[in-house]
């Protein structure tokens, strides 16, 4: 009788395994962090709603597969990225893992995917140029321009338009930033501008009284190369230092987490030029049907009046990958083989132009260079006045003169005329 009894219990349990382990293997783990504490918080709560509203146009779904999703958080330091990337990876055992925000972050998670070749790393924010061109990780894929690919046109634009023959920059003192004044610098020295100086400031500072007093006088402009908190204390304190320069932006300070805040600072901003990977006054319509879809996901209370910088990123990342799953019907096996020759291949009709990737994984797309203007609400937002399409990682140089530039750093690259 027991017997009898043990036979179908075991077959029960057993079908019950089964089952559990189906439904497993029916499931994609994604992984997803961004900065969500310190100075750039508010860019990765904008990064996580493009996140969220790649996956919710997508169902939750890709490949005909369900997507349990796995959310951890950093705060632009390297350490915390990588505190993250493990939890993720480690013991949530994702199969891909999008994410981070931060430049120093995202050269940080590419050395750690060299570590971890079951898992595809799809980037989220991150900008500097290290990541992907420095000894490039293999499962490591950027859809993306890094900060001095998003500067290529706004040099031209500021010395030929705008007449700003000598400038001095101030910028956050990391991988990101200096990336970006190098984009800057080579498209605006060999043209004849000058930088005469170049200012470079922690993450999170808050007091920028002896900043301030050291900017020169003696210049037409000054570039801000500065986000998040950082941003808008400078804006605040130049402004009540009573600061009138000229100001040309980084691309995370003429930005809806700055034009958008409340306050004052971020008046300072209107007929600033700069230069991304979008514009909020695009008329493409698959860019508006973008902003639309974004607006009417979240209360006004709880979004941007457009998409940020992170937000857009982190939407083209995750719909990249979805539609690679898509292109393989959810196949990871044989260490993803086919999933990560859908993404080297994939062309990415994002909602900002069509992206697609180099040999080192990284994006080629396009750049906008803007004017903030105030819109018939009132509101602050980026206006387009030159596009630049089919940006590539180098610039328009030649390998061998690229390298001998340098990579990015506080005095690198030197401002001259030739590059050679």
């Amino acid at each position: 009788m027991r017997k009898g009894i043990r036979i179908p219990v075991a077959v029960a349990f057993a079908a019950i395994l089964g089952t559990a382990s189906a439904n497993a293997a029916d499931k994609i783990k994604i992984g997803f962090f961004s900065t969500l504490e310190g100075t750039y918080t508010a860019l990765g709560e904008d990064g996580q709603r493009g996140f969220d509203l790649a996956l919710m146009q997508h169902h939750n779904k890709a490949g005909g597969k369900e997507l349990e999703i796995f959310r951890g958080s950093s705060d632009t330091t390297p350490d915390s990225a990588i505190r993250a990337a493990k939890k993720l990876v480690e013991q949530n055992k994702v199969d891909i893992l999008i994410a981070p925000l931060s430049g120093a972050e995202g050269i940080a998670v590419h050395d750690y995917a060299k570590t971890q070749p079951q898992v595809t790393f799809i980037n989220g924010c991150s900008a500097a140029l290290e990541t992907t061109y420095v000894n490039p990780a293999p499962n490591f894929f950027r859809f993306n321009l890094d900060g001095s690919q998003i500067h290529k046109g706004l040099g031209e634009y500021i010395y030929n338009v705008k007449h700003y023959h000598k400038i001095a920059t101030l910028a956050e003192d990391y991988a990101f930033t200096y990336t970006q004044v190098f984009g800057l610098a080579l498209d605006y020295c060999p043209l004849g501008g000058q930088i005469t100086k170049r200012l470079w400031v922690p993450l999170g500072t808050k007091d920028f009284a002896s900043v301030i007093a050291e900017l020169p006088d003696d210049v037409d402009a000054i570039y801000v190369g500065l986000g998040g908190a950082d941003a808008l204390n400078f804006l605040n304190q130049y402004q009540q230092a009573g600061g009138n320069a000229k100001l040309i932006g980084g691309s995370i300070t003429v930005d809806q987490t700055i034009m958008s805040s409340k306050g004052k600072a971020k008046e300072a901003l209107i007929g600033v030029p700069s230069a991304a990977h979008f514009a909020d006054t695009w008329d493409d319509p698959k860019w508006q049907a973008f902003v639309k879809a974004y607006q009417d996901a979240w209360p006004p209370e709880k979004r941007f009046t457009s998409p940020s910088f992170c937000a857009v990123n982190y939407y083209d990342e995750t719909t990249a990958a979805l539609l690679a799953l898509d292109k393989v019907n959810g196949d990871l096996s044989d260490g993803h083989k086919k999933f990560r020759e859908a993404l080297a291949s994939l062309v990415l009709d994002a909602p900002n132009g069509q992206i697609k990737l180099d040999e080192n994984r990284q994006a080629i797309g396009t750049v906008f260079v803007t004017e903030v203007v105030k819109d018939q609400h009132g509101d602050l937002v980026s206006k387009v006045v030159k596009i630049v399409p089919n940006v590539q990682q180098r610039l328009g140089f030649s390998k061998e003169v690229f390298d001998r530039i340098g990579l990015p750093g506080r005095e690198i690259p030197v401002c001259k005329k030739v590059y050679d």
